[in-house]
């Protein structure tokens, strides 16, 4: 049986309590994972070299992240007490996650591209300075005397098991010379654990990790622990956090398309744009677009992408057409879908529902799909207006284009489909939108050289007052 570790200060800790991981459509045993006490974790991060990577300048560190890039890519690492192949962990993915295999292979792709772009991802999070200035503590850029320290003993993460994507935004902190700690998802240790034995391979120090699968009580005590942490999950879990500056949070991105009045009329040639912000990745991201606003034409833009997507069928994870992912949870799959029928109604209505003629929740043995929802809402302010699901869910609404800056409400994501200069600068203006792409981007398309949800080296480093006088 494959046993995954706890890996204290980089090194494999076999628990005597494990909890067994499983393949969700046929229950089969895949794993053992050893788990951590909370004990254990405050203990270890206690103890972690906060300085352990200062013996490396940021160039060369880089260079191991690109190194480790083609490794995670193209090689065999550890995996416990097994070696792991590039093909092993795409099947060990899938199968305890339920998410299609060609997800999981389109994710790879998304942590191989910030290993292979760490300099222009770093640069973009730097804003450009000289990064021989981290290396040295001060430095001299463009006539400016930069001094940063860093304020994190180390990174911490609490992760989630929806999308292996997620993890591109903790990669970086090895270039900017931070230890890291992180809490795998529970179905997901695959991704985490691959990415760190792929940096122990090319010579980034063991004791620059820890990976400590554990329980609730366990992640908070590396959220308390850790200098700085990013925090992934739902409203219930971020909530608590909402004003500890420590910890980044990472829950339901709401994110949207929204139209100007000038494009409103001209909707058909943006369809693909909405179908695939929607559906891409089984719609399980933060950045999956989970509402699109109008001024006008709002049903006929519901009816068009309801019928695009009534198309997706629920089909094993290896089959190469699946398109949504399988909840190995069906009590999960039933309460939501259960959640939205409750809701639907008084001007609210569920279209790829109507066409199919048959209910969204799809059930199989002991795993259940959600096939695509696509709601259309009279009113702006129906509670299904403005909600985001793990599977493919989207709203549309209608509203004033002056109004909808204000009412689509916090915004992790917002594609703007407009050339109203007027309409633009209040997309601009609106600090409840993150993320602003102008024109027909999808919302899942990310440029890696900007900072996304956050910007982790001013998460982990401060500038300070600086001043150096030559002595004669």
């Amino acid at each position: 049986m494959l046993h995954i570790p706890i890996l204290r200060h980089g090194q494999p800790y076999e628990s005597v309590e494990t909890t067994e991981l499983v393949h969700h459509a046929t229950g089969d045993a895949v794993a053992l994972v050893s788990q951590a006490n909370s004990g254990m974790v405050g203990r270890d991060i206690s103890q972690m070299d906060r300085d352990v990577l200062e013996q490396f300048t940021v160039a060369e560190l880089m260079d191991m992240c690109r190194k480790a890039g083609e490794l995670f890519l193209n090689g065999t690492v550890a995996c416990g007490n097994e070696q792991q192949t590039f093909d092993d962990y795409i099947r060990q993915l899938s199968a305890t996650t339920g998410m299609p295999m060609s997800y999981c292979k389109g994710n790879a792709q998304k942590i191989y591209r910030i290993f292979n772009e760490i300099d222009v991802v770093i640069a973009g999070l730097t804003r450009g300075f000289d990064l021989s200035i981290l290396d040295q503590g001060w430095g001299d850029d463009e006539g400016r005397t930069l001094s940063f320290f860093r304020e994190a003993n180390c990174l911490g993460a609490v992760l989630p098991s929806n999308s292996p994507g997620v993890h591109s935004l903790w990669i970086p902190a090895i270039a900017l010379k931070c230890p890291l700690v992180l809490k795998p998802g529970r179905e997901e240790p695959w991704s985490p654990l691959r990415i760190i034995e792929c940096f122990k391979a090319v010579g980034v120090p063991a004791e620059a990790f820890g990976f400590y699968p554990t329980d609730h009580a366990g992640a908070g005590e590396l959220l308390r622990r850790c200098g700085r942490s990013m925090l992934f999950g739902g409203e219930a879990t971020t909530r608590p956090y909402a004003n500890d500056p420590r910890v980044e949070l990472h829950g339901p991105g709401y994110s949207k398309i929204v139209i100007g009045e000038d494009e409103a009329d001209n909707w058909e040639q943006y369809l693909d744009v909405m179908v695939q912000s929607i559906a891409a990745n089984g719609g399980r991201s933060c950045i999956n677009c989970s509402a699109i606003w109008t001024p006008r034409n709002g049903k006929a833009i519901a009816q068009a992408i309801a019928e695009k997507l009534a198309e997706i069928k629920a089909l094993p994870a290896e089959d190469p057409n699946a398109q949504v992912a399988a909840f190995a949870n069906p009590d999960m799959a039933e309460m939501m879908s259960e959640s939205i029928d409750a809701q639907l109604g008084n001007g609210a209505t569920d279209l790829v529902q109507e066409i199919r003629g048959s209910n969204r929740l799809v059930k199989q043995g002991r795993i259940a799909w959600l096939l695509p929802a696509i709601v259309w809402c009279e009113d702006a302010e129906h509670p299904l207006a403005n909600k985001e699901f793990l599977f493919p869910y989207a709203s549309v609404v209608e509203a004033p284009a002056s109004d909808i800056p204000c009412l689509i409400g916090p915004t992790l994501v917002a594609t703007a489909l407009s050339k109203d200069k007027k309409f633009l600068a209040s997309l601009m203006n609106a600090p409840n939108v993150d993320r602003l792409n102008i024109g027909p981007v999808p919302t899942f398309k990310l440029s890696w050289d900007q900072p996304h949800e956050g910007n982790l080296f001013e998460h982990l480093y401060r500038q300070r007052a600086f001043q150096i006088e030559a002595v004669a």
